[in-house]
């Protein structure tokens, strides 16, 4: 009996040690000294890459969705709240103001003229939102990667105005003449388009 007890304790512990041995495969490899690794879920995989330390980058949307993202475009939504529906509860987000690109660019120039930087250093010291997406937009003509370029720069510089203020910038994006507001067949529509837009973040 005694020989009988001891095989289903052998039995017993060598099924736990094949269990424990699977689920340390599982995990992934023993990771050498000073070797880091970052793991994340893509879908339904969770994937993991050795060799790179988990720096995630975290952005909010112009509906004030905050999202994650990986530097392979991996992305997910930060908030775990969700409506019956199962989209994401989002902060309040809303175009506070626009810049009028002729009023504070000179043709083809990123650099806010000297009543420009008053103007949106008032604006950006008086508005209680407690973040900003800053959104650069052009009119059709030039190419569309140098519309690309010069949206994002005069983007950039009127997010440097806001920075400099302690105000915090979530993103900064140059659209070119992707989303026009009004026709570039004509001069008010084109002007209309060359713009800059705030988004505060409630």
């Amino acid at each position: 009996m005694a020989e009988n007890l001891n095989r289903t304790v052998r039995t017993v512990l060598g099924g736990m040690a094949a269990a424990l041995l699977g689920a340390v495969v599982a995990a992934g490899p023993v990771m050498a000294e000073g070797q880091t690794t970052s793991r994340y879920v893509q879908g339904p995989v969770e994937r993991t890459i050795i060799g790179e330390p988990y720096v995630p980058t975290i952005w909010i949307d112009p509906d004030g969705c905050e999202h994650w993202v990986m530097d392979d475009g991996a992305e997910g939504y930060m908030s775990p709240h969700v409506n019956r529906q199962g989209i994401p509860v989002c902060h309040r987000g809303n175009t506070c103001g626009v810049v009028n690109s002729d009023q504070f660019f000179a043709t083809g120039s990123y650099r806010i003229n000297a009543s420009g930087q008053q103007r949106l250093a008032q604006f950006f010291g008086s508005s209680n939102a407690r973040a900003f997406i800053i959104a650069g937009h052009t009119d059709s003509r030039a190419s569309d990667d140098y519309n690309i370029k010069l949206s994002y720069n005069r983007a950039s510089a009127v997010a440097k105005i806001a920075q400099g203020m302690g105000r915090q910038v979530v993103d900064v994006r140059g659209y070119g003449e992707r989303m026009p507001v009004a026709s570039n067949r004509t001069g008010a529509g084109m002007a209309k388009n060359r713009r800059v837009e705030i988004i505060c973040v409630q």
